[in-house]
């Protein structure tokens, strides 16, 4: 009895030893986007995005997509310098983070063709603070070795939260405006492809 215990064990080892480690999955820019609305004068919409980013899902699930600042897309050059001089102060907050936990394995067995919701705490950290939103999340399939995410509602970021009331009002100032919403919707479309997991 006791040797046939022993020889489950061992087989147990052998088993989890043997199993494939999960796949990392690594963003690409190109087929990537986050884009922001910001409200001016009370009722006057605009488009603003990011042109650089990139990001990871490792084989545990931990996803990291980071923003480099300086690369702000507002569409006017002078607009795009203030944001960057101004607002994110990029000369000290060069980047901004979002790190959340997603369950690797709802990842792993997602058939091609599918597409699955899923919602995550996110910490999200920008000019030096770090809040805890929620993401809702659609995830697609795309092929074996790709997967899309995208927000299914936008990410709401107000500017109090992360110390840059004052900075928003500066930017008013500036620009003689009305005013200037501090709450900012933000949507992530994100496409990853699969890599191999690194060997431990």
């Amino acid at each position: 009895m006791r040797n046939s215990i022993l020889s489950m064990a061992l087989t147990g080892v052998l088993v989890l030893g043997a199993a494939p480690a999960l796949a990392d999955w690594t963003l690409d820019p190109e087929r990537s986007a986050v884009t922001y609305v910001t409200i001016k004068s009370k009722d006057i919409p605009e488009n603003n995005h990011f042109k650089e980013m990139h990001g990871r899902i490792d084989g545990e699930g931990r996803a990291v997509v980071t923003l480099m600042l300086d690369s702000v897309e507002t569409l006017v050059p002078i607009r795009n310098e203030r944001m960057r001089q101004i607002l994110f102060e990029t000369t000290n907050y060069k980047e901004a983070e979002l790190r959340a936990q997603i369950d690797p394995k709802a990842l792993e067995s997602l058939p091609v063709g599918q597409i699955q919701r899923l919602a995550a705490e996110c910490q999200l950290s920008l000019h030096g603070q770090t809040q805890t939103l929620t993401l809702s999340l659609m995830v697609g399939r795309l092929a074996a070795d790709t997967l899309m995410v995208a927000t299914t509602e936008p990410l709401l970021i107000e500017a109090s939260k992360f110390g840059l009331s004052d900075k928003v009002e500066k930017l008013r100032e500036i620009a003689g405006l009305k005013g200037i919403s501090e709450a900012v919707p933000v949507v992530f479309v994100g496409t990853f492809v699969q890599t191999p997991a690194a060997n431990p």
